[in-house]
């Protein structure tokens, strides 16, 4: 068989995957686009990358995926499997901008690699915010209000139909308003990304995610629920703190809506208590959770992607497991001790403790502090 290519070995989740890969026998060649990175890539330093090769330009570049191309078809060249299917390597996008650009030709990459990946017409959907809350009102599963003009009550949420899509961080991906003033102000704040934005009613309860494997005809190959312990900014971004969890009836949910779209591949589903807020079809921000509670997620990824045949076993990870990611968790916990909110920051102060450190591992060191050096050093600039 030849090699599993993890592209994008700048972000955090790639070093997670690398280790379950590495560490389940697969020789894992990680790559890089030179222009958008500064630093050594986490993922290069780690003991399980067999390989590493930087690719020249950015992901964005019109000939990123003519590169790309060129590379897996050497990579499969290089095998030296006589079987040509066989020598075939497979490929896991780290990053949106690699998924979006081979989904794109996925025609085309089929002759140099093998993979899990849906069609651009389900990823344009999934990453819609408003197709997905239509598609969950077509199945009966539980959304917050959509707003068409001006809302009947407060506090709601105003969104981009795709915040990724412009790049925007998480802090700009949407704004909260308590009344109409502050409604209006979002709007003209919104207005340079999406004319038209979403407005939803602000739901409460826990923030939650399931996290799923689907296979070529959207079977489900396998699942990983988590729920947020704390995020970053503290008023509603990323994970800094999750633990894994499991829940089946959200499982169920979250699998019936991808396979609406006709998805496959990797993808996390957003909840905030019972409702489904949106999707991330792609490795989402805490993929690392994956290799901590013992999934077998970016194993089975390839082994489905080469062909085998993958039964979904339910639950086949550790439930209880909590991490963290040190600089992020660090912020949000001293931003809830500004706040007055002492119980929660006691929190954060003894997860320093218990909870898992999201690149650490215990045999493979080297990217938590390229990472932690890398980060440093673009902050203190």
């Amino acid at each position: 068989m030849g090699p599993v290519v993890v592209t994008d070995g700048k972000y955090r989740a790639v070093t997670a995957a690398v280790r379950v890969l590495g560490r389940a026998g697969y020789r894992v060649v990680v790559t890089q686009t030179r222009a958008d990175t500064d630093a050594l890539p986490p993922a290069f330093a780690s003991l399980y990358a067999a390989e590493t090769r930087w690719i020249d330009g950015a992901a964005s570049d019109a000939g990123y995926a003519d590169r790309l191309f060129s590379l897996l078809t050497e990579l499969g060249t290089a095998s030296g499997t006589t079987d040509e299917n066989n020598g075939k390597p497979v490929l896991l996008c780290g990053g949106a901008a690699t998924l979006n650009a081979v989904s794109r030709q996925r025609d085309r990459f089929r002759a140099a690699c093998r993979f899990l990946i849906a069609p651009p017409s389900a990823l344009d959907a999934l990453n819609d915010k408003e197709a997905v809350h239509r598609r969950c009102t077509e199945l009966g599963l539980p959304v917050p209000k959509l707003y068409h003009g001006t809302p009947d009550r407060y506090p709601v949420v105003i969104k981009p139909h795709c915040g990724e899509k412009f790049g925007l961080h998480a802090a700009q991906r949407y704004r909260i308003a308590n009344d109409e003033t502050a409604w209006r102000a979002a709007l003209r704040d919104m207005a340079p990304w999406d004319p038209d934005p979403l407005v939803q009613e602000k739901v409460d309860g826990d923030g939650f995610g399931a996290s799923l494997l689907l296979g070529p005809e959207g079977n489900l190959l396998c699942a990983l629920c988590h729920r947020r312990v704390r995020e970053y900014p503290v008023s509603g971004g990323p994970s800094s703190c999750c633990e894994s969890v499991y829940d089946p009836a959200k499982v169920r949910q979250a699998h019936a809506l991808l396979r609406s779209f006709g998805f496959q591949g990797l993808a996390m589903v957003e909840f905030k208590g019972p409702y489904i807020l949106e999707v991330n079809p792609r490795i989402w921000g805490s993929f690392p959770l994956t290799e901590k509670a013992c999934s077998p997620m970016a194993a089975l990824y390839a082994r489905a992607s080469a062909g085998e045949r993958v039964e979904y076993t339910p639950r086949d990870y550790r439930s209880g497991v909590r991490m963290r990611f040190l600089l992020n968790d660090t912020l949000a916990s001293l931003n809830l001790l500004r706040h007055g909110r002492l119980a929660s920051a006691a929190s954060g102060a003894l997860d320093f403790f218990r909870a898992r450190e999201a690149l650490w591992a215990e045999d493979d060191p080297a990217p938590f502090w390229t990472y932690l050096r890398g980060t440093l050093r673009r902050r203190g600039g």
